[in-house]
């Protein structure tokens, strides 16, 4: 990633040129969708990209492998994030097949489980799990597969059994995941958007496009913030999201062409 360069915009269009030629190699369309913080919308432009997909004749799946904050039920823990994907998703799921990992108290998954271990309930979460879990919805040979990560890019799993520290975004990158980024619009979010960009680009993922998901509609210079992450950013804007009561109401507003994504 450049911060001064004069060819950042050419370096954007040849990463929607990318884009397109990889998925045309590719069966299925797989992203990890992560953002520059958490409650920065990351679930509400997952579900408004699935519902672009699925008026684009495509079949979708979703992926939230680790959630923290669920209501207890009969059923076991829900996450509402998670029951929103395995709506929005056009492909039959089980809840467990969209979130097998699940904590109840909302707070950082590493600590909620260690929490856990320390009344001797639960075991470490274990990146292999999840490998398995993304594995069996790949099976399912969906068109798109958008796996949600939680928190922002750099989310501490905690020590596995082998005592090895993990992080979420180690398993996107044992996958080689393109990454999908969302920016929420609101003061310092030109800092938060370019150094995580920069851990990802450093874990050598390609940044497949970004989002401006816009928590402030009154956030002075929105217009030209946004401009500035066009500049700063080598990845192509795919939406501009405004604050709207539901995903579908704003699934116009993603461009999948960019994605290299193309209508069935």
């Amino acid at each position: 990633m450049s911060l001064d360069s004069p060819s950042t915009n050419q370096s954007s269009l040849e990463q929607v040129s990318s884009n397109q030629r990889l998925l045309k190699e590719s069966k299925q369309h797989a992203y990890f969708v992560t953002g520059t913080d958490t409650e920065v919308g990351k679930t509400f432009v997952s579900c408004a990209l699935l519902a672009a997909c699925h008026d684009a004749g495509l079949s979708t799946a979703a992926y939230k492998p680790v959630s923290a904050g669920c209501d207890v039920t009969q059923a076991g823990l829900r996450n509402e994030d998670a029951l929103a994907l395995q709506q929005a998703s056009n492909t039959a799921l089980s809840y467990d097949e969209v979130n097998p990992i699940a904590f109840a108290e909302p707070i950082a998954p590493h600590l909620a489980c260690a929490k856990l271990m320390a009344k001797g309930q639960g075991a470490p979460i274990e990146l292999d799990a999840i490998t398995k879990g993304y594995a069996a919805l790949s099976e399912k040979k969906s068109d798109v597969l958008l796996v949600e990560g939680a928190g922002g890019w750099r989310l501490p799993l905690g020590q596995n059994s082998q005592g090895h520290e993990q992080f979420l975004s180690d398993f996107a990158v044992g996958q080689k995941l393109p990454v999908i980024l969302v920016v929420g619009m609101r003061l310092g979010c030109i800092n938060h958007a370019l150094l995580t960009a920069q851990a990802i680009e450093q874990d050598g993922l390609n940044i497949a496009g970004w989002v401006a998901n816009i928590l402030e509609p009154e956030m002075p210079f929105l217009d030209e913030n946004i401009q500035s992450l066009e500049h700063l950013l080598d990845a192509p804007l795919i939406a501009r999201v405004p604050r709207a009561p539901s995903p579908s109401a704003v699934k116009e507003c993603v461009n999948l062409s960019l994605l290299g994504v193309e209508k069935a």
